[in-house]
């Protein structure tokens, strides 16, 4: 039976990072420290217990958010591992919207990195109090005050340390604890795990006093008490920093950062102290918002056993085993095996057929989850991401999660009739598991084309395809997923007025089409005075036009960036009916496309070359080749960093291309950053080749 504990003493937190800075090791460490592993697994091994996927242990890397649950000081910390890859940014969306708490790792060589401004930005949309930890100390370049400044710098965020290294590089040694003022020094055993304190050594003892001095005058800041404290130059106590600072951080006005090299088991058990210290626990948070769906009201759910059930369904994941495993958060109330359920999104009921708390790719059965915890669910078949889950008595429907909309697609085709059936099986199942990833089965052509975030994201998919659900399958070259929108706004009436034998068809509508931001997607609005058109009509319009934006008139693409206000039409008591609205929406948006112009839009990457300096001529001259705009470029130890918007379409084999003209010593990242009009030249080409596809 699983240990339970009070709420006040969970902590859900996420490890989140740009890839390779160690955030797998980390977590490994962690369960290390805290007795639920006895070895420890490399991911260099392919032996991370987080890393369960065949292809995690191959290209070392995390893919899919792993779930864990640890206990350090008689606290239960539920940990998510995040991937840092930019193909799986849907993984990180998930799981910080439902994480009280983050650890942000920044590797202490490389400072800053994209994803990890990415990951910094996606944390502060959900507002999620977070802790840095600057991991390789051990590393050669290593430099703990400049990556801090970094942060503050580049991310804005109040960053202050709250221990700082004695040594870096091959001398890193253990760090020096703020709080305390005590060196903890790390002795190389071979498990990493003997730990000496001792007083501060002399030579440090001026640097220590002004960090200290420098972390107290911070949080005095964000604290009446301790200001006053501070400016009658009083010591204040051990237990009022700490109050101060958790205060301060849970609300997102401090950032504690900490140290270590995990790899060698330096600093990862302080990160554990800070954990538990200065991240949140599900009560310490305002309490969650939801909605009703039948009368829209505001439903306030506090986080307490006692409050009726609340929980968000924030991954779904096949297994061979069990079928369909479902992670949950609990927000409210508690949920228990056998019992019935709501699916409020779907307005489905549900029954509770196992729970259990998870242990990496291990799972505990328990008979109840209660509020706070995060664990698996097996039963709820027809559970998608983002749906709530909820008590039947009170329903309730929970903030969904966003997800941003592939870029990417690639044909793919069974090799036998016997693989096809398996492979339409197989791409549902991984459809659901992933939000970014779609499928799309073209009618005319009878091709099904399988879309996601990049080429890393597509060939995952299909190596899953070929070894998880032993599907043969061949797949074309990539393509890029167009969009098209309008370019000027208009005014257009259309009737829709069909007269067979019996009861006709009537409907009527007046209405102004007109381009929105690029990315505000699609607004229906409607100006209708006095019951001309009725309610379930506008609905059926705007059914009707979502229908035409799935395959625009331009060249057959999605349609996105437009709004339209229907202000003026009329019905018939007899011969009007939702189908009859549906088709004037449809054609009527049709013949006001035309109208208004259409323009093709093309997804525009956002892309950060790292190569050394004498490389720099020819990184941006390829770039330049490729319609790429050169937005910034900065210098780091002796390497030239460019960023550049470049169209997804001619990124494709850049990897091999950058290898070539930097003898093999330039990387880079990329990820989506908008959709950007296609020349006209170039667009009338595309839509020419797309209109030969399609005879």
């Amino acid at each position: 039976m699983a240990e339970t504990f009070s709420i006040d003493k969970v902590r859900n937190i996420g490890v989140m990072a740009h890839i390779d800075a160690g955030k797998t090791t980390v977590t490994e460490r962690i369960l290390f420290f805290t007795g639920k592993n006895y070895k420890i697994g490399e991911v260099h091994d392919g032996e991370a217990t987080m890393d369960w996927m065949v292809q995690e242990q191959e290209r070392g890397i995390t893919i899919t958010s792993a779930a864990t649950t640890a206990v350090w000081k008689e606290h239960r910390i539920n940990i998510i591992d995040t991937p840092g890859h930019v193909d799986f940014t849907a993984e990180v969306e998930r799981s910080l919207r439902v994480l009280d708490g983050a650890v942000t790792l920044f590797c202490a060589a490389s400072g800053v990195q994209p994803q990890s401004e990415t990951v910094w930005r996606q944390a502060e949309k959900y507002r999620v109090p977070r802790i840095a930890f600057i991991n390789k100390m051990d590393r050669v370049g290593a430099n703990f005050e400049e990556v801090v400044e970094e942060i503050r710098r580049e991310l804005g965020a109040n960053a202050v340390p709250v221990v700082i290294p004695i040594g870096a590089e091959a001398e890193f040694k253990g760090v020096i604890d703020l709080v305390d003022m005590k060196a903890i020094y790390y002795d190389d055993a071979p498990t990493g795990a003997v730990i000496r304190e001792e007083e501060i050594p002399q030579e440090m003892i001026a640097r220590a006093q002004e960090a200290r001095d420098l972390m107290v005058e911070r949080i005095s800041e964000q604290n009446d008490a301790l200001m006053e404290k501070f400016l009658n130059e009083e010591a204040p106590q051990r237990e009022e920093i700490v109050q101060a600072i958790r205060k301060a951080t849970i609300e997102g006005r401090f950032i504690p950062v900490l140290c270590g090299a995990a790899f060698k088991n330096k600093g990862v058990r302080r990160l554990l102290d800070a954990i538990v210290d200065y991240l949140p626990s599900p009560i310490d948070l305002p309490a969650i918002i939801g909605a009703c769906k039948k009368e829209n009201d505001k439903i306030v759910r506090e986080a307490s056993d006692d409050a009726p059930l609340a929980a968000l369904a924030f991954k779904v994941q096949a297994d061979k085993h069990m079928g369909k495993l479902t992670y949950v958060r609990v927000y409210s109330g508690i949920m228990r095996v056998g019992e019935t359920v709501l699916n409020s999104t779907r307005d489905k009921k549900q029954r509770v057929g196992r729970l259990f708390e998870m242990h990496a790719n291990h799972r505990q059965a328990v008979e109840d989850l209660r509020t706070g915890d995060v664990a698996a669910v097996v039963g709820l078949a027809d559970t998608r991401t983002g749906d709530t889950i909820c008590s039947v008595e009170h329903p309730i429907v929970l903030e969904a999660i966003e997800f941003p909309a592939p870029v990417i697609g690639v044909a793919v085709e069974a090799q036998t009739r016997e693989d096809r059936d398996k492979l339409a099986k197989a791409l549902a199942r991984l459809a659901e598991e992933d939000p970014t990833f779609t499928v799309r089965s073209d009618d005319e052509t009878g091709e099904v084309v399988i879309s996601g975030m990049g080429e890393l994201h597509l060939e995952i998919i299909l190596d899953r395809l070929r070894r998880e659900f032993n599907v043969a399958v061949n797949s074309g070259k990539p393509q890029v997923a167009y969009r098209e929108t309008i370019l000027s706004a208009v005014d257009h009436v259309y009737r829709h007025v069909k007269q067979t034998g019996g009861r006709g068809q009537y409907a009527h509508m007046v209405f102004r089409i007109q381009p929105n931001k690029p990315g505000a997607g699609f607004q229906f609005e409607d100006e209708i005075k006095g019951g001309k058109i009725s309610r379930e009509y506008l609905r059926a319009i705007e059914k009707g036009i979502l229908d035409a934006m799935g395959e625009g008139p331009y060249a057959g693409f999605p349609m996105v960036d437009l709004k339209v206000v229907v202000y003026d039409g009329s019905m018939h008591e007899v011969d009007s009916s939702e189908a009859a609205f549906r088709i004037c929406g449809l054609m009527g948006f049709r013949e006001a496309c035309k109208k208004a112009g259409m323009s093709l839009l093309e997804p525009t990457m956002s892309v950060e070359v790292t190569a050394p300096e004498t490389y720099t001529g020819a990184v941006t001259g390829s770039l330049a080749s490729k319609r790429g705009k050169i937005i910034s470029m900065d210098t780091k130890a002796n390497a030239a960093i460019m960023n550049a918007h470049v169209p997804l379409s001619e990124m494709f084999g850049y990897a091999s291309e950058l290898r070539n003209i930097t003898s093999g010593r330039g990387n880079f990242t990329m990820h989506f950053e908008h959709y950007e009009a296609v020349p006209y030249a170039l667009a009338e080409e595309i839509v020419a080749a797309r209109r030969e596809e399609k005879k």
